[in-house]
């Protein structure tokens, strides 16, 4: 280990450029140099020398592209620029009509356009300061967005600084986040395996990625990035689109692999159209054609309206559609027991791939659209992706066909289902309904709950169908000589899987609490829940109105959470895994509050951060978190402090009405100094 301090501090230097290469060279260029266990051992090497000279860590390391501890809330940050949206159209007569407006008003027939993919993701604004990463933020409502920085970071195509051809100063880029086709259908094979929902199209599960309050889970997903426009800038210009494509490629921010460019309206149309014919081919979801005018003297002159810019609109393509024959209606039963019909098609091509099942969502769902076995339907990918059924042709029926009804007993256990108060769906009751237990297995041992090694998808339908465990306490009690008569089961197979049972049970509580499968309760709440109650006897005792004292625990969770420990079948189930040596308790290692420090400085504080401060507010915020305290994004009567910039508006005017105690920025300063 390096003794030297300045030595330590070139090392780190000298490694976060070097591996910040290898990540371009690896997610740009398609052209590693070293292995990934090189690549790997260097980074190890990086954060060993970080966590003994803390003070030449950066935020903007290769080491925090996984982000660190779960955040309590995401803080706003007003917008330099406004973001704004684009005005859609869905015709080549109204793409005729936005030209022709442009014509008019710029006065001359033929204006250079770029034409690119629209894809369907999520909107984000990226600040670099001095060619390094200051925070990146979510369009919100056009003019204050949600920093998420620690979760943009996890992208490996997005470089935390840049180049020295980037420029110097503040340099505001526009972008959008997005999950390519071949990630999200792996993502959503893994979730159906665990048991979990899949993801209904890639821009929510992009959306919802973002959106987790802890960063590690945003690294698992297959994030990437495509940079198409510019916000503020300083001390630099563009003069058309062109410049700013080159100047992305020159700084390696990920911008789109082909634009089209055109001088006239033919050209425009042309352009759109083969977008159109080969959108399939994309790695990623495009639901269009985004066309913008090339100069950036034009578009100042065309202006904006309240909403969107004048020189660009986006072309929406028709979803392409299908006509299939329904020949059956299948039952799926999740693992919290919602049962959800599934439709057998006769197999199509459709929008890039072969369709023969989709799902109906729910009994309501069916009756809505009339659906019936026999039917002849048109089918789309909703989102692209997902098949659905879009309506019936019923002017096919020939007297055939035959309604469907939700069945009123569960086909894998044949218990009665009920309905739940303010859910479409009906559930299965029943705790050990075999085909619950198969998926609530896979969830229990899942990486993000107990992560046993070995104990995949195949292990667990063959222990439920040998009747080995038909519950979760039963994976404890196997034996080796059981295990080993199992299907291509051999020593050291058997060896792994109860090793890896066996580890299980020094997981963090929390993820005990996730694996167990409460409906509602996912690992977000479940370290809140755990970081509250500290037990799981003390959370089976705790009231609704006490439950909903947790943050990110609502009435329908709580209520959820209070009829599990209260079912007989759970506190029995629950009773066999305390005896058997599960992790009901939270270790001192666990934090009192998911994502706190271990600084009591701020402890037992809750803040909330508005207005426009001299850093981002993510910054106040990491520090309020590093000093014990709590940071949320709505002012209450629970709220300690709010510390409020220029321009505070509303969250100030109600900490005031609450008796809220209000810092400045200088005040807080005064606070952390005093403390």
């Amino acid at each position: 280990m390096v003794k030297d301090r300045q030595l330590a501090k070139e090392e780190i230097e000298r490694l976060s450029v070097e591996l910040e290469r290898h990540n371009r060279l690896y997610y740009e260029e398609a052209q590693p140099e070293i292995s990934d266990r090189e690549f790997d051992e260097q980074l190890r090497h990086l954060r060993e020398l970080e966590t003994q000279f803390p003070e030449f860590a950066s935020l903007n390391s290769p080491t925090q592209r996984v982000g660190g501890a779960p955040l309590d809330g995401f803080t706003q940050i007003e917008h330099p620029v406004r973001m704004m949206s684009l005005d859609n159209t869905y015709s080549e007569e109204e793409l005729i009509d936005f030209y022709g407006r442009l014509q008019k008003q710029l006065d001359t027939a033929e204006i250079p356009v770029v034409i690119e993919p629209k894809i369907d993701g999520v909107a984000v604004s990226i600040v670099y300061e001095n060619r390094s990463l200051k925070y990146a933020a979510t369009r919100g409502d056009g003019r204050t967005g949600d920093v998420i920085t620690h979760n943009m970071r996890t992208i490996g195509r997005l470089p935390l600084t840049l180049p020295e051809a980037a420029p110097a100063s503040l340099f505001e880029v526009r972008g959008e986040v997005f999950m390519p086709n071949a990630g999200f259908a792996k993502l959503n094979e893994e979730r159906e395996d665990i048991g979990d929902a899949p993801f209904a199209n890639p821009r929510n599960a992009t959306a919802g990625s973002l959106k987790q309050l802890d960063p590690k889970i945003t690294a698992k997903r297959p994030l990437d990035l495509i940079v198409h426009g510019f916000g503020k800038l300083e001390g630099f210009a563009f003069e058309s689109q062109n410049e700013l494509y080159d100047l992305l490629r020159t700084c390696s921010l990920p911008a789109a692999p082909k634009v089209w460019k055109a001088e006239n309206l033919e050209e425009t149309l042309a352009a759109v159209r083969e977008i159109d014919q080969h959108r399939h081919e994309l790695p990623y979801e495009t639901d269009g054609a985004v066309i913008k005018v090339s100069a950036i003297a034009s578009q100042r002159q065309l202006g904006v309206t309240s909403k969107a810019p004048r020189w660009a609109i986006a072309f929406k393509f028709e979803p392409e559609q299908a006509e299939t024959q329904l020949h059956s209606i299948d039952i799926q039963v999740g693992r919290t027991g919602a049962l959800t019909p599934v439709a057998n098609l006769e197999p199509v091509f459709v929008s890039g791939s072969t369709v023969s099942r989709a799902t109906l969502h729910n009994q309501e769902e069916i009756e809505r659209k009339d659906i019936r076995v026999g039917d002849f339907v048109m089918i789309e990918k909703a989102g692209e992706i997902i098949p659905a059924v879009v309506r019936v042709l019923t002017e096919k029926r020939t007297g055939d066909e035959v309604p469907f009804v939700l069945p009123d007993r569960c086909p894998a256990c044949e218990t009665s289902v009920t309905h739940v108060e303010g859910e479409v769906k009906v559930f299965c009751r029943n705790p050990v309904c075999p085909e619950k237990m198969r998926r609530q297995l896979r969830h229990y041992a899942s990486r993000g709950a107990m992560d046993i090694e070995g104990l995949g998808s195949v292990m667990v339908d063959q222990l439920v169908d040998s009747g080995l465990a038909l519950d979760i306490p039963d994976l404890y009690r196997l034996q080796f000589d059981d295990v080993i008569e199992l299907e291509r089961m051999g020593q050291k197979s058997v060896e792994k899987l109860l090793a890896g049972i066996e580890a299980s049970k020094s997981r963090p509580a929390w993820r005990f609490l996730f694996g167990i499968g409460i409906l509602h309760v996912g690992s977000t709440s479940a370290q809140s829940l755990m970081g509250h109650f500290r037990s799981i006897e003390a959370l089976a005792n705790a009231t609704v109105e006490e439950l909903e004292e947790v943050d990110d625990v609502g009435t329908i969770v709580a209520q959820a959470i209070s009829d599990f420990f209260e079912d007989p079948v759970h506190q029995n189930r629950m009773a066999q895994l305390r005896d058997l040596g599960l992790p009901f308790a939270a270790a001192d290692s666990e934090s009192s509050e998911a994502g706190a420090e271990t600084s009591t400085t701020l402890a037992d504080t809750t803040w909330v951060i508005t207005g426009t401060l001299s850093e981002p507010r993510d910054v106040f915020a990491d520090r309020i978190r590093s000093a014990g305290g709590k940071v949320t994004g709505s002012v209450s009567a629970k709220t300690s402090y709010l510390l409020a910039g220029e321009k505070a508006g509303s969250k100030l005017s109600k900490a005031e009405k609450l008796g809220v105690k209000i810092l400045t920025e200088e005040e807080f300063e005064a606070l952390l100094n005093t403390e």
